[in-house]
């Protein structure tokens, strides 16, 4: 089997280093990754410029480019065979609710949908690495599981762990994804020479966090898995849209 891992903050960061040593002897594994942070990159593709694959003395693959560009070559071309599975994280930092709209973690993922199998987005509670190992055995017990799972074609599942060690993790829910509220107002500086530049503010806080959401399970401390699908087709709209058209003419 033929793992391809990717992931939003970077080919050199803790979180994938840990993703490729928990499937290593459970798959044939690939490292395809951004060459610098590129958290919430979505899915963004890069064609205003070439992209350089280089192969880093660990064989990881790095690329000048997105998380998105990362799997997008690796499932069309660059890899001698087509991965089997595409697999990204371990993002340090959730990817619950709204995030996953902006999330380069979920997006590697989400470019995953053309395989048969699901693809998984990991991610761990927490900016710095202390509780990673937690999250590197859910993921190998996911995706070791994967081949038990009847979801249909272009699932994305959606993995946050809380940062815990192992033994404090109360076991697995399956969740929706919440929402948030509106982030905090972009933050105004004004450099040395006087231009005016903006930084983006901190993600709202939990506006639908309650009992059922993703919010609510990994507060709880669970790990939450959420499956995402790539069709965005509010199909309850049809029932207003119709009747508004046909008003119109």
């Amino acid at each position: 089997m033929r793992i391809l891992i990717s992931n939003d903050d970077g080919v050199m960061a803790p979180g994938v280093a840990a993703l490729h040593a928990a499937l290593a002897d459970y798959a044939d594994c690939t490292v395809i990754a951004p060459d610098q942070d590129k958290s919430g990159a979505s899915s963004s593709l890069t064609l205003d410029r070439p992209l350089h694959p280089c192969t880093l003395d660990n064989g990881y693959i790095s690329i000048n480019g997105t998380p998105t560009d990362c799997v997008h070559l690796g499932l069309n071309g660059l890899l001698p065979e087509v991965p089997d599975l595409v697999v990204s994280g371990i993002n340090l930092g959730a990817n619950l609710g709204d995030d996953v709209l902006y999330s380069g973690t979920v997006a590697a993922a989400l470019e995953g949908r053309f395989l048969s199998r699901p693809a998984f987005a990991f991610s761990l509670l927490s900016r710095n690495a202390d509780n990673l190992p937690t999250a590197a055995y859910f993921a190998r017990k996911l995706v070791e599981a994967h081949e038990h799972l009847d979801l249909p074609p272009r699932t994305v599942l959606n993995v946050n762990i809380p940062n815990l060690p192992l033994e404090h993790i109360r076991g697995i829910q399956v969740t929706r994804l919440g929402h948030r509220g509106r982030a905090a107002p972009p933050v105004k500086a004004i450099n040395p020479r006087g231009k005016v530049g903006y930084w983006i503010a901190v993600a709202g806080d939990a506006e639908d966090g309650g009992q059922g959401t993703d919010f609510h399970a990994v507060m709880q401390g669970y790990v939450s898995i959420t499956p995402l699908q790539f069709d965005r087709t509010f199909q309850d709209g049809f029932n207003s849209l119709q009747p508004w058209l046909e008003s119109l003419v």
